[in-house]
């Protein structure tokens, strides 16, 4: 430690060593880039753990978005409330892409309901849905037929699940309390998988 600090002190504007000193926005770039690499690790730690336990969920699959700050979402919900993803940070957040017509979005929805249940007072884990490919009439259907109080978001020029890649139903996304993307999941979901994945990734960041 202290030869590290002596040869930083060198390198300075009045060390023997003559070299440049280092400007803010320099200090600035390293320290975004230091970030990046924490995030980075912490993302690939967490996608090892998955990889290597039994999780419950259908698939953990790569994403481009993994890693990275999830897109903005900002959308009506059914009722014409503004939705906007970025509300929601300071919680875990699965954004559930569904379809009214969608055979595994049913048999995935009471597993969504008691997920959503089982943090509904804590609110350390939410659900945003996204209505994929159908109309909010179906939509509040499904709803009234099926349960389910979080909030939903219309989506009617498909831009929300273009910005996330989605290309079929259901999928889901897990986003950290920082909106961080953690992880993609294809297919359907189960309230074990879903609550292993969200304590998986506690652990990491504790």
């Amino acid at each position: 430690m202290t030869t590290l600090t002596a040869a930083a002190a060198e390198s300075g504007p009045n060390g023997a060593g003559g070299g440049p000193s280092e400007t803010p926005g320099r200090r600035a770039s390293h320290t975004a880039r230091w970030i990046a690499v924490v995030v980075g690790i912490v993302v690939l730690g967490f996608l090892a753990v998955v990889a290597t336990r039994e999780s419950g969920l259908n698939t953990v699959a790569p994403s481009p978005l993994t890693g990275k700050l999830a897109p903005e979402v900002t959308g009506s919900g059914l009722d014409g409330e503004t939705v906007r993803l970025a509300q929601m940070r300071g919680s875990y957040v699965v954004v559930n892409f569904f379809a009214s017509w969608c055979v595994p979005c049913k048999e995935e929805h009471d597993d969504l309901v008691a997920f959503s249940q089982r943090y509904e007072q804590s609110n350390e884990a939410r659900i945003v849905a996204v209505i994929y490919s159908d109309t909010p009439e179906n939509a509040r259907g499904f709803f009234a037929k099926n349960g389910g109080s979080w909030p939903v978001i219309t989506d009617p020029n498909g831009k929300v699940a273009l910005d996330f890649g989605v290309r079929g139903v259901p999928e889901s996304f897990l986003i950290d309390p920082d909106g961080v993307v953690l992880a993609r999941i294809t297919g359907s979901v189960d309230l074990n998988g879903l609550e292993a994945l969200v304590e998986q990734a506690r652990v990491m960041r504790s």
